[in-house]
């Protein structure tokens, strides 16, 4: 599976990080946390299967996309990277380093718990399928259906994100068949017996979210039993775009103490 990748920064001597987005999203979610982090780091920001310019595949799994982002970075023969993922890009995240722990040097986990969720997208997958991109005329017209079947002038304008106009006709990038398909597979969480990933990891979470609760602290100390949490005030789900000064100078602080704990592994 090949990704399109967004690079920022230059190999710095650190292990590099991975950014990875959330579901309906694409690596251009991260483009403003990225630029605030490339003077320091290398960044690599992929747009996941079926989501943005990456390749559409039926399989949808966690699994599938961790074996992606195997090979992405095999591709580019980085040994170690920190991940970061948001949402779903959290779910392939801690998948990832689950099953290949050794290529892991930390983990960052922003608003989801490795656990099934119960609530689906049928909402908006409706809204996607309210839209008929045969007549629509100009983008503007899509945001007003969007934002009026989803109640969120926020979650509109993410969605929105990936309709774009080729040959006179408007595409969604998102391979929706695929993704409606399998809406419960994204929802679920599976993971091998016994897996576990004791390295370094932060848990960062929106204090007006509800996709973390207390109630899954044991599962996340279960399988990842270094984790931190951490909590940012008057952010939801989307804790990066909503309040990005706080959520930067938390990954910071944890990316510093990551340096101080592999240099001391040397």
């Amino acid at each position: 599976m090949e990704l399109f990748v967004r690079e920022y920064g230059t190999d710095s001597g650190k292990p590099p990080l991975l950014l990875l987005h959330g579901l309906f999203g694409s690596s251009a979610n991260w483009m403003g946390i990225a630029r605030k982090l490339e003077k320091d780091f290398q960044l690599l920001v992929p747009d996941l299967r079926n989501h943005g310019r990456s390749a559409h595949n039926a399989d949808v799994s966690y699994q599938a996309l961790a074996d992606d982002l195997h090979e992405l970075l095999d591709h580019y023969a980085i040994e170690q990277a920190v991940l970061v993922g948001h949402s779903m890009g959290g779910k392939a995240a801690m998948q990832f380093a689950l099953r290949f722990p050794q290529r892991v040097a930390a983990l960052v986990v922003v608003d989801i718990a490795p656990v099934a969720y119960s609530h689906g997208f049928d909402g908006i997958h409706a809204a996607f399928d309210s839209l008929d991109l045969d007549s629509l005329d100009k983008r503007e017209d899509a945001l007003a259906v969007l934002e009026e079947r989803l109640g969120s002038a926020l979650i509109a304008g993410y969605l929105l994100q990936n309709l774009q106009r080729l040959d006179h006709q408007w595409h969604w990038r998102l391979n929706l068949s695929a993704l409606k398909a399998g809406a419960d597979e994204i929802s679920g969480f599976d993971v091998a017996a016994h897996a576990e990933f004791s390295g370094p990891c932060l848990f960062i979470t929106g204090e007006q979210s509800d996709y973390v609760s207390p109630d899954d602290y044991q599962t996340i100390q279960r399988l990842f039993p270094a984790a931190h949490m951490q909590a940012l005030a008057d952010a939801g789900h989307w804790v990066y775009f909503e309040q990005p000064d706080a959520f930067l100078q938390v990954l910071n602080r944890f990316l510093a103490d990551v340096n101080v704990i592999n240099k001391g592994d040397e």
